[in-house]
């Protein structure tokens, strides 16, 4: 019971402003409504996109507004959370955006051909189509949302000094990779192989597609043990949420890389040995279910490494700490 209390106390010293993380977030919002403005004849349904930014400012100074009332852990994590899990409502916005621009799958899978000599997306489900491994694979992909979740309440719970920290890097990190899905439109083999035939693929045959994927959303079925638990819950989060989009670099082994990255600089290590066979199988699932080419893995590796050193130094620099 004395344990609960704590989330309700009132904060002797609470924040005055907005959090580091709001303040990246509604930094996002001000570079992709600027696009917004620029792009509004070309993108589908601008009204619909305005509006959701108008609401999501509207809910960040209410929660702000609870805050102020009731400065305690526990509305300061309604906050954090709040942010967190509108980051699904971000991520379709990548494709609106992106799809103006040229698909440039043709060159990420040429570049794959050349460093592996293969397509490690076609043929690892092929090498390897036990029920078994593909129900790991599934599951190490299915995992990704969870090992967020498990850092979040971790460093909420138990490293609560470095709770806004944590949640500044995880944001950071995730809308540098959105800037970056909108730059750069590669939609990833499960698209890409569906638009030219795998037949060509497996030639080695990369025809340029051009604006293709502004009118198309069509996905290959993701390979594997189609009747497996942890098949069907990607297959749904997939049909739900996913489009032709945010393939290089992966942010699925980027953000899980940053978790482990956290937790490594808090030294948690139960946790942090917890979540590590999942985080391998994750990395190893983005090329079998075809979401990624094998590049965009590497890329993920070396983009997590940047993207935590500076988003830990930004707000290190935010908050006045050496």
């Amino acid at each position: 019971m004395n344990e609960l209390k704590k989330y309700f106390l009132l904060e002797k010293k609470p924040t005055k402003g907005l959090l580091a993380a709001e303040w990246v977030m509604l930094g996002y919002m001000a570079v992709t409504l600027l696009l917004l403005l620029f792009t509004f004849t070309k993108v589908n349904d601008p009204v619909g996109m305005l509006w959701g930014r108008v609401q999501i400012a509207i809910m960040t100074f209410a929660l702000w507004g609870v805050y102020r009332m009731i400065p305690c852990r526990l509305t300061l994590f309604a906050r954090i959370t709040a942010q967190l899990a509108l980051l699904s409502w971000w991520y379709p916005d990548t494709y609106e955006f992106n799809r103006l621009f040229p698909n440039l799958d043709h060159l990420f899978a040429r570049w794959e051909q050349d460093c592996f000599g293969c397509q490690p997306a076609l043929l690892f489900s092929q090498a390897f189509s036990h029920p078994v491994f593909s129900e790991l694979m599934d599951l190490g992909y299915a995992a990704y949302y969870p090992m967020i979740a498990a850092v979040a309440f971790y460093f909420f719970g138990w490293r609560y000094e470095r709770f806004g920290r944590a949640s500044f890097v995880i944001l950071s990190s995730f809308f540098l990779y959105y800037l970056i899905y909108i730059a750069l439109p590669v939609a990833g083999p499960q698209y890409y192989y569906q638009a030219i035939g795998v037949e060509k693929v497996a030639e080695g045959t990369f025809p340029d597609v051009g604006d293709y994927f502004a009118t198309h959303q069509e996905a290959l079925p993701s390979p594997g043990y189609q009747e497996g638990v942890f098949y069907q819950m990607v297959a749904s989060a997939h049909d739900a949420g996913e489009r032709p989009t945010a393939a290089f670099p992966s942010s699925h082994v980027g953000v899980s890389t940053i978790l482990l990255l956290l937790l490594l600089s808090v030294r948690a290590k139960r946790l942090l040995l917890t979540l590590l066979p999942l985080y391998i199988l994750l990395c190893l699932s983005t090329v079998y279910i075809q979401a990624h080419y094998a590049i965009d893995v590497l890329g993920g590796w070396l983009s997590a490494v940047i993207f935590y050193f500076a988003a830990d130094l930004i707000y290190k620099r935010l908050k006045g700490q050496p």
